[in-house]
């Protein structure tokens, strides 16, 4: 399955030098980036099979100086791609060759913290993890974990609507974020939300959250933060199946019972992250999964003795509740590193995005191995079970002929078979250029056109992040008359590694 981005516009291309002078009178110093051996570390995020260094990168440091670069790109006709820590597994933040990547790694601080309305105001350069241990001596901490947490940045898990184990309960960052600084692509300086549980007018910040680039650039975030529960303690299941974890999930939500994470592995995923990590995970079983609870001491012990029964009933063949602080986090250190701990058992893999109905989990748990079969390719699967986001990691060999094409259509089927059984194609990597493709599984030509409509509210001339979430190339000019299936453009293939 190639990948195919937009052609690179040889008259901007031959604008270079111009363009570079430009964005130096705007960021002056080293904040401006054109050596092409220095510019390699930009050519690629997450997703690593896909490569194209930038024009230039620019790394401006204050909100002024990232207006000024929007206003000149919008001006001037420039593309350009924003840019946090380059942890998006979906291409997202794949740079152009004709355009300006925008990198917000200088953006890094930590600007307020208001204990007593349960917000903190932080820069988007600002990592996960950095806003819990800037909040944690007074007794609060921000509930969005991804994986990535130690290196994913704010601004970028605004960008893609990232998720983590605790988002079952405590929501994704769309849940957590209550206000932004953003700037438009005409260099307009905009505040959006607030301290306050709601802000009147229009939800604009649901619309930014989650937008992956394409309407501005996020330069402040308000994120609520949350006070430390009296008690939390996890659970280790193991089952004989993974469709009795698959059922055990289920059944635990329609109790009325809502964990503060509940996460599930198979056997493959489970053997890796234990030789990784050493969590004390049992290695007898086909799947693991990890609930926890928390609250109040009294509530989290009678929800333990609950959710074990019902583990009993759906063939659960052994159970382990944490007995300190570091047990449970050790029960969790094996989840957060088994992305990395399947990279023990394949040359690559390939990270999937999905969700599905809870209830539906046996039949696409069932449904992913009849295709591993079928591709030949071996299938860890590693995900947020609470919420039905799954996340299987294809393994395969890039340096075998075709390997990577067997696991892009491998990854294609179960995104298809997702949204056949009533779910998403994403559940918090978003679209990017990986998805690209197969927007029109799940949306009809109108969905996208609306979706174009606003895209093209903010950014009329396509500027921004151009090539990503939206199947085909359109004018913005032209959405009066543009359908989702006309007017294609010539595009070249993205070289992979």
């Amino acid at each position: 399955m190639s990948l195919e981005m937009p052609e690179p516009d040889a008259g901007v291309l031959a604008r270079r030098e111009e363009i570079i002078l430009a964005l130096r009178a705007i960021v002056p110093g080293e904040g401006v980036i054109d050596d092409p051996s220095a510019l390699l570390v930009y050519e690629s995020d997450g997703l690593t099979a896909y490569r194209q260094p930038p024009m230039v990168a620019v790394l401006p440091e204050t909100t002024a100086q990232v207006a000024a670069i929007l206003r000149w790109c919008h001006l001037n006709g420039v593309k350009l791609v924003p840019r946090g820590s380059g942890t998006s597994l979906s291409g997202g933040a794949l740079p152009l060759a004709d355009g300006v990547l925008l990198g917000l790694g200088k953006f890094k601080r930590v600007l307020d913290i208001d204990p007593a309305n349960r917000v903190a105001v932080l820069q988007p350069g600002v990592t996960n993890l950095a806003v819990t241990q800037a909040i944690e001596h007074l007794g609060f901490y921000y509930a969005p974990d991804p994986s990535s947490q130690i290196a994913c940045s704010i601004g970028g898990n605004v960008a893609e609507n990232s998720g983590g184990v605790h988002c079952l309960k405590y929501g994704l960052t769309t849940n957590n974020v209550l206000g932004v600084e953003f700037v438009t692509i005409e260099g307009e300086i905009m505040r959006i939300g607030g301290r306050g549980l709601d802000a009147a007018g229009l939800d604009l910040l649901g619309v930014i959250v989650g937008s992956e680039g394409l309407l501005g650039v996020v330069t402040e975030v308000t994120v609520r933060i949350l006070p430390k529960p009296e008690a939390a303690r996890a659970l280790l299941l193991g089952f004989a199946t993974v469709e009795g974890a698959g059922r055990c999930v289920a059944e635990v939500i329609a109790a009325g019972i809502i964990p503060a994470g509940m996460e599930m592995m198979d056997r493959l995923a489970i053997h890796a992250a234990e030789a990784f990590v050493h969590a004390g995970y049992p290695l007898d079983v086909e799947a693991l999964l990890i609930v926890e609870l928390d609250g109040p001491e009294a509530e989290c012990s009678e929800l333990i003795g609950e959710v074990e029964a019902i583990a009993t009933g759906n063939g659960a063949v052994y159970a382990r509740i944490s007995q300190s602080e570091q047990e449970r986090l050790n029960f969790w250190a094996g989840r957060k590193a088994a992305f990395p701990a399947v990279g023990r058992l394949a040359p690559d893999f390939y990270c999937m995005d999905g969700t599905i109905p809870r209830r539906r989990l046996p039949d696409v748990l069932t449904r992913m191995k009849m295709l591993s079969a079928q591709y030949g390719l071996g299938v860890a699967n590693v995900f947020h079970a609470g919420d039905g986001n799954l996340h299987p990691l294809i393994l395969y060999d890039v340096n075998k002929p075709g390997d990577l094409d067997k696991a892009e259509e491998f990854g294609a089927d179960i995104l298809r078979f997702c949204v056949e059984m009533g779910g998403v194609l994403t559940g918090e990597h978003g679209v990017g250029v990986e998805k690209r493709e197969l927007m029109p599984v799940m949306f009809t030509e109108a969905d996208i056109a609306q979706q174009w409509h606003v895209k093209c509210a903010f950014d009329s001339k396509s500027l921004l992040n151009p090539g990503k979430m939206f199947p085909l190339l359109h004018r913005c000019a032209e959405l009066g008359r543009v359908h989702v299936h006309g007017g294609q453009m010539a595009f070249p293939e993205l070289p992979r590694f």
